[in-house]
């Protein structure tokens, strides 16, 4: 199995940028377990915000300006809700 593309995002919010993929990819990502990699990011005048990821090495985690906190990855549309939900309280 590829990587196969689920969702691309790019577009203005507020004063910002939302900007983000989301894959289902053929093995995880250590240390997750799912089978989905994703980045999204909301930036305002060029400095990030919001952003979730699960980079390797890292896992699943979110960005809230300058602090970094684990995140609990369910599936793809409980990643949006809760990436806009934290997008909405910055906005």
């Amino acid at each position: 199995m590829k990587a196969k593309l689920l969702s691309r995002i790019k577009q203005t919010y507020g004063d910002g940028l939302i900007e983000g993929v989301i894959w289902e990819v053929p093995e995880p990502v250590p240390p997750s377990e799912h089978r989905i990699k994703y980045r999204l990011v909301y930036i305002v005048a060029g400095v990030r915000v919001v952003g979730y990821d699960n980079k390797r090495g890292k896992g699943d985690h979110k960005h809230l300006l300058d602090d970094e906190l684990p995140y609990i990855f369910c599936d793809p549309g409980a990643l949006m809700r809760d990436f806009m939900n934290n997008v909405k309280g910055v906005k």
